[in-house]
């Protein structure tokens, strides 16, 4: 018996032993360093691995073995042979950042740390960064010295958070303790264009689909201010009780921002909480040639700001920022004595009582290391770069006949379609091409839906793409598009 003891604390030594750590380390640091020069120069062969995903399940074993002989230099290089490449500067998929290799090293050191930062004494270090992080912010977006907020597990659970602030705020009882009347119809305006995890947030919240009421948007994707009060008085001639708006900054599908400034106006007349979703599009506030775009967000009473999106960071890194710290509290209101001795609003530094995780990642730290290390300049400039590039590639567009662009892009997303195939229906036919070309790997696409017309849609997040690449993609879509 107390030989086995003694062989598993052996084990268990050899697991956590320093020099064992710093070995491995080197080697994975070299095996990711050869891969971040590659997908730079566009030296992979793939953007994305062009495997089904039966052939994928057929790559991984799942024979755990007790004495296994596995190698984890194999094993990292595998996973980098066979994941989606977002380094590589012709990945213009979805909206999740190629991180900063700076920012990588930070999550080697939170992981190794791993603090929760439930309460302070779990997590005394990222408790304090987290809150000079999010009173930066909150300074950033205008809200003054009340301003306040903590970081979640992204926009999602963002939005759900803010969301369940409005409702406590503005439903007229104690809804968290005496929960949903039958009597009283709660709902949300939205843009027709809101991300969908915001109509998810309101849903799970019990309102259903009654309590979702959209507002229509103009011709150029953007909430259209000219109908708020026509949908307000409606939805209160149904019946309900309309508590806020939610407007983006900016949309998913085409990048469009709301106008933040006559939302914001029309929320305090009627006296509705007014949340911004700028989950993507917040980040320009760090551009002196962009932020214009969100003019009119100091309004808000609460933003979500995803910093893996436009700061390039490593998922998930969401910020909730409140107008008033009082409000920060609202969500949620439970009490949990073996966490928390006194009421939340006297324990800020105890982030749980304001958050849906109780164990929580080191999140903040990623954010405030790599803005000390390279400034909010850094962070401003790249912005500039990819939103420009945006204009510059829908500008190419314009010029080729053969292409139509779905919008003026205002951000870094870009949608549209090729016309020339008439053979072939042309919402098919851009399914068609986006199929093809991502079962080559030579790109990585998304397409989206606006108005029934279907059409191409692209990201530009990789600080490292150029106009070329952007060219050669329209050339790809023909070639695809010609067979």
């Amino acid at each position: 018996m107390l030989k086995n003891s003694s062989e598993n604390l052996s084990s268990f030594k050899k697991a956590f032993d320093p020099e064992e750590f710093r070995n491995n380390g080197h080697k994975i640091v070299d095996v990711l360093a050869d891969y971040l020069q590659k997908a730079g120069c566009g030296q992979l062969n793939h953007v994305l691995p062009p495997i089904s995903p039966e052939e994928m399940l057929s790559l991984w074993d799942e024979d755990f073995s007790e004495k296994p002989e596995k190698d984890l230099t194999d094993l990292v290089k595998k996973l980098t042979e066979l994941s989606n490449h977002l380094l590589h500067p012709k990945y213009v998929g979805h909206q999740v950042t190629s991180p900063l290799p700076m920012a990588a090293l930070c999550s080697l050191a939170t992981s190794l740390l791993n603090n929760s930062n439930a309460v302070y004494e779990m997590g005394p270090a990222t408790t304090i960064i987290e809150r000079k992080l999010t009173k930066w912010m909150s300074g950033l977006i205008g809200f003054g010295d009340k301003g306040d907020g903590f970081f979640t597990s992204g926009g999602t659970l963002g939005n759900l958070t803010a969301l369940l602030a409005a409702r406590q705020s503005k439903s007229g009882y104690d809804i968290w303790t005496e929960g949903s009347k039958e009597s009283v119809s709660l709902a949300v305006m939205v843009s027709e264009q809101c991300h969908y995890s915001v109509k998810r947030a309101l849903q799970v919240m019990g309102m259903g689909e009654n309590g979702v009421i959209t507002i229509p948007c103009n011709e150029n994707f953007n909430l259209d201010n000219e109908k708020l009060e026509e949908t307000y008085v409606n939805a209160l001639s149904e019946g309900k009780k309309v508590i806020a708006i939610a407007a983006n900054a900016c949309s998913t599908a085409t990048g469009s921002y709301d106008d933040l400034q006559k939302t914001g106006e029309f929320c305090k007349q009627k006296g509705l909480w007014f949340h911004v979703d700028g989950a993507h599009g917040a980040s320009a506030l760090l551009s002196g040639k962009y932020k214009h775009l969100l003019n009119g967000i100091h309004q808000a009473d609460s933003v979500v700001w995803d910093t893996h999106k436009m700061m390039l960071m490593p998922a998930l890194s969401t910020a909730v920022i409140f107008k008033n710290s009082e409000n920060s509290y609202e969500a949620f209101c439970q009490k949990a004595s073996y966490l928390f001795e006194r009421e939340a609003r006297e324990e800020w530094y105890n982030m749980a009582q304001r958050t849906m995780e109780c164990t929580k990642l080191m999140m903040a730290f990623n954010v405030y290391a790599c803005l000390s290390i390279y400034g909010t300049k850094f962070f401003g400039d790249y912005i500039d770069r990819v939103y420009d590039l945006t204009k510059e590639f829908a500008e190419i567009i314009r010029q080729n006949p053969d292409f139509e662009l779905a919008v003026e892009p205002e951000c870094n997303i870009i949608c549209f379609r090729y016309l020339k195939n008439q053979d072939k229906d042309l919402n098919h036919l851009q399914f068609e091409i986006r199929k093809k070309i991502l079962s080559e790997g030579s790109f990585y696409l998304t397409q989206t839906i606006l108005r029934d017309k279907s059409y191409l849609r692209c990201t530009l997040i990789n600080p490292l793409t150029t106009i070329d690449d952007l060219k050669e993609l329209l050339i790809k879509v023909r070639e695809v598009a010609a067979k």
